[in-house]
């Protein structure tokens, strides 16, 4: 089966994208939205593969340890961003097709980040954001890299955004740390959304993780020292027992259910109450009913189940448990961050910080 291609206009992109936004008593155009919006995530598959390929070739050369991962933007995150955004049409968004490299050091960051921009690219660079010299108030940092698709041999597919983001171990810990925490609460912790407590405790220990990385703090952290920050960050996780609550979730890890089916892509549903990650693979021929399995899954969570489901590429199961860690409750790397800056606290009591990170 060939890859998914291009059904509607960009034009009729847009209007599903308003009609899905604003809603309306019209059912059959609601459907019409809805297979509208299928086809335009669906057709991200091929450009993100052939990013995927590209990516893995530079990271031979950078860091063979590298993870590498791939995304179809969930129906939720697009609904919310075009919400948060008012101006933003559909056909415009830059991230509907994300692609992920998490490296091992912050050099290995830089060293990709550079590789991509000076290296000969069909793809045009439309968009960056460097998340780790100028952090989120949240406490994320990362780099994105937004390309505008142009690929000779498969020109219908020109025009479509990817982004690549490239991220560190450490920052990775803490994504997977906020999403995962943000999972039980209820709460969007990823978009600033929830109790101010937590919101306050991961922007704190972004800051503390970005001292380690000898990156620039967190805004509105500036004005305290390396120490200050390490002493808020352990007591405040002491005040919310983040640790026990994390290992706690992470019992999911041990509870999942994959079938035999090897492929490259993963459709995971994962089920926060019931501590369950459900992992069903398809291979790139099948990536239609993939993504028609995922908007099944999603209208499952529209209609108050509570799971949450994404449609990803990450190789082997194994792989996919270390690029999404999120979806299987898995937080050690988080915790073993936590251990680190107590271990520099008790050395900084003995004999004073050093260069040491």
């Amino acid at each position: 089966m060939p890859w998914p291609t291009l059904k509607f206009t960009k034009n009729q992109v847009n209007k599903s994208g308003n009609i899905l936004l604003r809603g309306t008593e019209d059912y059959k155009q609601v459907l019409w939205a809805i297979d509208v919006l299928d086809n335009w995530r669906s057709c991200h598959g091929y450009p993100i593969n052939t990013f995927q390929s590209t990516l893995r070739q530079k990271l031979k050369a950078i860091d063979q340890k590298a993870i590498v991962a791939q995304r179809l933007k969930r129906v939720f995150s697009i609904y919310e961003k075009l919400k948060r955004f008012k101006s933003m049409q559909l056909a415009r968004m830059q991230d509907i097709g994300g692609i992920r490299a998490v490296v091992s050091t912050l050099d290995n960051v830089r060293a990709l980040e550079t590789n991509y921009r000076n290296t000969r690219f069909n793809h045009e660079l439309v968009a960056e954001r460097d998340y780790i010299t100028n952090p989120k108030s949240s406490g994320y940092r990362s780099v994105h890299l937004v390309y505008r698709y142009k690929n000779p041999i498969e020109p219908q597919y020109d025009g479509l955004f990817i982004e690549l983001q490239i991220r560190s171990r450490l920052q990775h810990a803490w994504a997977t740390a906020v999403e995962t925490m943000g999972t039980f609460l209820d709460h969007a912790l990823k978009s600033s959304e929830g109790p101010k407590m937590w919101l306050n405790f991961f922007s704190l220990t972004g800051s503390a993780f970005a001292h380690i990385e000898k990156t620039p703090p967190v805004p509105s952290y500036e004005d305290l020292t390396k120490e200050e920050t390490f002493e808020a960050v352990i007591e405040r996780a002491h005040s919310l027992e983040v640790r026990p609550k994390l290992v706690a979730y992470s019992v999911a890890a041990e509870r999942v259910y994959a079938d035999k089916k090897s492929g490259s892509y993963h459709l995971v549903i994962l089920n926060p109450k019931e501590k369950t990650v459900n992992i069903r693979s398809y291979s790139q021929s099948n990536l239609d009913e993939a993504s028609k399995e995922y908007s099944q899954a999603e209208q499952r969570i529209a209609d108050g189940e509570g799971i949450q489901a994404v449609l990803v590429s990450a190789g082997s199961i194994k792989n996919l448990r270390r690029a999404y860690p999120n979806y299987f409750l898995d937080t050690r790397e988080f915790i073993r961050g936590l251990g680190r800056i107590e271990k520099l606290l008790k050395k900084s009591a003995n004999n004073g910080f050093t260069s040491e990170q």
